[in-house]
Parts: C-alpha cells; sequence; structure tokens
C-alpha cells in the first residue's frame, strides 16, 4: 500500500498514535503536515520524519478545538503542497475515570470539544478542497465509543459521537468521492494511557479485557489508517475499523 503524490494533515501528530501515523504516512510516500498544540513535539516528528523517511514534513502548532487554528492549519496544507488529500483528525485527550455526578461542565466540554468538534472542525474546513478532486478523512474513535467502560462517560460520549459523525460524513460526502472512516483501538501502549486508571480501572485491568493478551502499539493504528488513507481501501467508507485485539467481540 503506497500514498505516493498524497498529501495529508494528521492531528495529534505530536506523540502516540499521531507521531506513528504520520511517519509511516510518510514512509509510504505522502508530504506529511504534523499538527500538534505542542509545537515542540510537532517539530520532533516532522525532523523525525524528513531524517528517517526523507520525505516533506511541515509542522504546524494549533489548538484542534479552535475553529481559526483548524482552518489554519488546512490552508497552510493547500498553500505547502498544492491539495490536502488525506486529513486524520486524530487529536485527543483522556478522562480519568470518575463517576458522573463528580465530573464538571469544564471537563465535560473540554472532551468534547477536543475528542468531538475538532473533527467537524476539521470536515469543514477541509471538505471545500477535497470536493473536486476527492479524499479521505478519517477519525480516531475508540473502542470506548462501542462499548463504554465505567467511569468514562464524558470520554465514551466523544468516541460514540465520532463515529456517527462518520458514518454521516461517509454518507453526505459520497457523491464527492471523499471517503470517511474511523478507527477505534482499544487501550493502547502511550503516555496518555496511565491517564484513565483511576479506582478499579487500570491499565493492568484493560489489558486483561482483550482477548489477544496485549495492548494495541501505536503502529498498530498506523497501519490501519494507512490502509484506510490508500487505494486498497478505495470501497470503504462509513467504518468504524476496531483495532482492538478482539475487545469488542
Amino acid at each position: 500500500m503506497t500514498l505516493n503524490g498524497k498529501v495529508a494533515a494528521v492531528t495529534g501528530a505530536g506523540s502516540g498514535m499521531g507521531r506513528s501515523t504520520a511517519r509511516l504516512f510518510a514512509e509510504r510516500g505522502a508530504d506529511v503536515v504534523v499538527v500538534d498544540l505542542d509545537g515542540n513535539a510537532a517539530t520532533e516528528t516532522a525532523s523525525a520524519i524528513e531524517d528517517a523517511a526523507g520525505g516533506s514534513a511541515v509542522p504546524v502548532t494549533a489548538d484542534v478545538s479552535d475553529a481559526d487554528d483548524v482552518a489554519g492549519f488546512v490552508e497552510l496544507t493547500v498553500k505547502e503542497f498544492g491539495r490536502i488529500d488525506i486529513l486524520h483528525n486524530n487529536a485527543g485527550i483522556p478522562q480519568q475515570s470518575t463517576p458522573i455526578e463528580d465530573i464538571t461542565e469544564e471537563v465535560w466540554d473540554r472532551i468534547q470539544n477536543v475528542n468531538l468538534k475538532s473533527a467537524f472542525l476539521g470536515a469543514k474546513y477541509a471538505v471545500p478542497h477535497m470536493r473536486e478532486q476527492g479524499g479521505v478523512i478519517l477519525n480516531t474513535a475508540s473502542t470506548a465509543g462501542i462499548r463504554p467502560r465505567t467511569g468514562l462517560s464524558a470520554y465514551c460520549a466523544s468516541k460514540g459521537g465520532m463515529i456517527t459523525l462518520t458514518k454521516q460524513l461517509a454518507y453526505e460526502l459520497a457523491e464527492d468521492g471523499i471517503r470517511v472512516n474511523a478507527i477505534c483501538p482499544v487501550a493502547t501502549d502511550t503516555d496518555m494511557l496511565p491517564e484513565f486508571a483511576a479506582g478499579d480501572l487500570s491499565v493492568e485491568s484493560m489489558r486483561e479485557t482483550i482477548p489477544l493478551g496485549r495492548l494495541a502499539e501505536p503502529q498498530d493504528v498506523a497501519h490501519a489508517a494507512v490502509f484506510l488513507a490508500s487505494n486498497e481501501a478505495a470501497m470503504v467508507t462509513g467504518t468504524a475499523l476496531e483495532v482492538d485485539g478482539g475487545r469488542d467481540i
């Protein structure tokens, strides 16, 4: 599977799944715009891409919950490379396991804005550039949007919304040749994972629910993203691909 000649923007690409995906996109031939709230992390990813893959990578600092920032990185992508073929709405934040009555409105709103509103904004500003040429939108959802866990109501709501938004956009944009798919990782071995843990929800308890017996790795998600972004997935749209080791069985 190659992405030769494609231009991709990946949010949350300064670390974890986003960094692995941005690097693999570049290895498979894409030019990549590396978007992250942490500008230094975005620069590190872009530098690693250019050092290892020899591809073109441009770092961008952006808050994906801010409309001006999202419009800005989309416009920068088009200005730098002349087009945007792939938008991977990957940025997200965790929720520490918390009873519903203890979740503040501030926490609830922040999780929805970063995890779900960001995908709306990404599509809003990228789709006009994709309508004439076609394109691919990938949204990082979660198994938590399919099989909820105790204490993660805000997070599960955001990821369930991401799955439904993905299906709606796939239906709405099909006539323009724009494919939209979600990726639903199980608990993934990144720096973010321990932030979910509290009370009875621990990293080990998450691992124990996965039939294949291990956490996902960022590279597992990256390979799924490359497939969905590639021409080999030309007939795949509106799906929520479970990269879950059997968790959702």
